[in-house]
């Protein structure tokens, strides 16, 4: 069922490891009798000491608060701040850092911290909210990683270019508070697609119980009339969530209608279709997002009501703009215009090798549509995404992915600079900003980062695969795109070792690769497709990747490329030698996922090493059924439909969660991604993300603080919580809602059976 996402938006800690932090719904100043303040004259009663402001901001009482005028022109948070000294902590002790505070006029964020105060300055926590005319009380936890008698709690108010006031009152840290223990509401014990099975598809269920002997179950309409029944099969533990579990098979079932239900040891599921509907809608939605998320572009409410927002870095102040970008120091000493693009993630950096894996999966998805007879072209074609562009006679989804692609190649080294032709990492802001925080009130310093040879093949690659694809459409642009990919595979063949540093991830992240032969085979796969040139097939047969077995556990990312030039390889008609060697590959590679669902009690394609889910694995989950689709269409094996038609009830709810991880589809859906812009979760006047907004989802290593709190010990599928204090398992990417496109798109394909 198709869920209508509350509006919201928020700002949040950037992706930097802090400490474990939560935000607690409690007033400020209600400690317990047993609990101690670590804070003096917290409350400002008639007296300043022993607080202390910088210099040129001498702090003031007024009505019973500590107030400050903020001078304007400041670069840095920390270049001004208000705090006290002398705190003491200890390690493995939690404490609760509570406080009120108003800044006028609207629009500027107080950062509080929690360090040393002497060098290097540790940062023990930090939290970064808006504050408000009217005012807002604030309360975090986090447990102290050190004991230290020289701590002090700050409040940092630098960085804006404009002056302001601030006002605190009822500052307490608190020690000796627990963190609370989190038990996830994980719903009924039987887990289904909470949106929608095809009427002439698979159709399982898992039901988690301590039967180990099958047991009767009922599917029931919407009047709660039995429809079908049958029996269970018990499947035993499942690894991935320590889970006794049973599966519920009806796909004997053909009836097509909305809100069934499945019962079963006494438990009844959440509701859900039978119905093609819910994928056509995802189709869209899923590639609706990307608008959203453009930067350089005023976002029209008229096409997104209650997303609209002005343009982004734009040189509008405080932006300080991407229409003239210094680089890092030492790194060049020109300037460039890198406006538009979409924002990467939760933050506003702009990334090339996530955009670029974004970019090809988007125009494989297009691709496909084309090459394929039952694929639905016209699903994809203009005027299909309601965007700025729609009614130009070009597919909508073409345009959207243009807005990234003329992004990318901004990027590229100009004509007669040093290394001209390589392509910039990414842009992002030289320090991290907190949340929540729009895109046009983003006032840190953007800098372009060293050139990559990962950067460089990205953009050859989806420069030469646009090139064939817009051709139709945009001659000129088409030859201006492969002109810019043949010129960056020379440069990258000419500096093949330019590695991104895994260290330059302030403000942003390092995105680091140290292995860039799967993008020289990738580049060079898609540049033959589009030339038929014997040079370019030459380097894509004597790759090593080319006999390999590319279609690792999680099929492909930003990071390992190969599997995408193999999925075109095998997709786009060519004389390519050995080609049905290519094909066949990915066969087998669509095989191995195969049986690894089959085995999964939860229908899963996707089984990390050592049950230890990755960074993003929801996204793993369905590059995995990418790969399996892909066989299909090659193929016409109905096992391969199959397996990727149930693949989707992992991702819409059929899992130990209990919860669908796209915004606005199922009964119990994730709504508090981490973004500085969706963050409702931090700022009521804000939105939750838009329908068809696919979250991280489960990641044991837990690099987030939050997550560190709240999941320690947690195994595979419940390392995840749906808070934007999340970063690591909550996040939301254009590189994750690329195969949510994908897969969504090949399911409503297959709604006439």
């Amino acid at each position: 069922m198709i869920r209508t996402p509350h509006r919201r938006l928020t700002t949040i800690v950037g992706t930097t490891a802090l400490l474990a932090t939560t935000l607690v719904a409690v007033s400020a100043g209600t400690a317990q009798a047993d609990e101690v303040d670590q804070v003096v004259n917290g409350g400002f009663d008639s007296a300043i000491e022993p607080w202390w402001s910088t210099p040129s901001m001498p702090i003031t009482l007024v009505d019973g608060r500590a107030c400050v005028d903020v001078p304007g022109g400041t670069v840095n948070r920390w270049d001004v701040a208000v705090g006290q000294n002398d705190i003491d902590l200890v390690e493995g002790e939690s404490y609760r850092l509570e406080f009120f505070a108003t800044g006028t006029p609207e629009g500027h964020v107080a950062r509080a911290v929690v360090g040393d105060t002497q060098a290097p300055y540790d940062t023990y926590f930090e939290a970064s909210p808006p504050v408000s005319v009217s005012g807002n009380a604030y309360s975090y936890t986090f447990t102290s990683a050190v004991t230290s008698d020289r701590a002090q709690v700050t409040f940092q108010l630098g960085g804006s270019p404009d002056p302001w006031r601030f006002c605190l009152d009822d500052v307490a840290l608190i020690g000796g508070v627990p963190p609370e223990v989190y038990e996830p509401d994980t719903g009924p014990r039987v887990r289904v697609n909470q949106v929608a099975y095809l009427p002439a598809g698979p159709k399982n269920a898992t039901l988690v119980t301590e039967a180990t002997e099958a047991t009767t179950w009922d599917l029931k309409n919407a009047r709660g009339v039995t429809v079908a029944n049958g029996v269970t099969r018990p499947r035993g533990v499942d690894a991935s969530s320590g889970q006794n579990t049973h599966t519920i098979d009806f796909s004997a079932y053909r009836g097509k209608g909305t809100g069934f239900t499945l019962v079963a040891d006494g438990e009844t599921s959440r509701p859900f279709d039978i119905d093609p509907a819910a994928y056509e809608k995802l189709r869209a939605d899923a590639l609706k997002f990307y608008y959203t998320q453009r930067s350089g572009i005023e976002i029209l409410d008229s096409l997104r009501p209650g997303y609209g927002r002005p343009a982004g870095h734009v040189d509008v102040p405080p932006n300080r703009g991407d229409g003239d970008v210094p680089c890092q120091p030492g790194v060049c000493d020109y300037r460039l215009d890198v406006t538009g693009g979409w924002y990467d993630a939760g933050d506003h950096g702009k990334y090339v090798v996530n955009g670029g894996i974004s970019v090809w999966q988007l125009l494989n998805q297009y691709e496909r549509s084309r090459v394929v007879t039952a694929a639905e072209s016209r699903k994809l074609g203009d005027g299909t995404l309601a965007l700025p562009e729609s009614g130009n006679k070009i597919p909508d989804i073409l345009d959207e992915v243009r807005w990234e692609l003329e992004f990318l190649l901004k990027m590229q080294v100009p004509s007669g600079q040093p290394l001209a032709g390589m392509v910039h990492h990414k842009i992002h802001d030289q320090n991290w900003t907190g949340l929540p925080l729009m895109p046009h009130l983003d006032a840190e310093l953007r800098e372009l980062h060293p050139v990559s040879t990962a950067a460089t093949l990205n953009l050859a690659a989806t420069a030469a695969q646009a090139a064939r694809l817009y051709n139709k459409y945009d001659p000129a642009f088409a030859a201006r795109a492969l002109a810019a990919a043949r010129t960056a595979f020379d440069a990258a063949v000419a500096n093949p070792a330019r590695i991104a540093s895994d260290a330059d991830g302030v403000g942003g992240g390092s995105y680091a690769d140290a292995n860039v032969g799967d993008e020289f085979y990738w580049a060079a796969a898609e540049l033959f497709l589009t030339t038929r040139e014997k040079a370019f097939a030459d380097r894509v047969t004597a790759s090593p990747y080319h006999t390999s077995d590319v279609f690792g556990p999680g099929a492909f990312d930003w990071g390992n490329t190969a599997a995408a030039a193999r999925l075109d390889l095998a997709l786009v008609p060519s004389k390519l030698p050995g080609r049905a060697q290519v094909v066949q590959s990915v066969v087998e590679g669509a095989d191995k996922y195969v049986a690894v669902q089959r085995a999964h009690p939860y229908a899963v394609a996707y089984a990390p090493n050592n049950n230890s889910w990755d960074w993003g694995s929801n996204s793993a989950v369905l590059n995995t059924l990418v790969v399996v689709g892909t066989a299909y269409d090659l193929t016409r094996r109905p096992g391969y439909r199959n397996a990727v038609i149930e693949g989707m009830d992992y991702v819409l709810g059929r899992n130990a969660l209990n919860i669908s991880y796209v915004t606005g589809y199922g009964e119990v859906s994730s709504q508090n991604q981490h973004s500085r812009w969706y963050a409702r979760q931090l700022d009521p006047a804000l939105p939750n993300p838009p329908a068809g907004t696919l979250a991280g989802g489960p990641n044991s290593s837990l690099q987030d603080p939050f997550a560190q709190s709240k999941l320690a010990g947690c195994v595979g599928q419940f390392c995840y919580i749906d808070d934007i204090q999340s970063w690591s398992t909550n996040e939301l990417t254009i590189n994750w809602n690329a195969p949510l496109a994908w897969v969504a798109s090949f399911v409503a394909d297959q709604n006439a059976g």
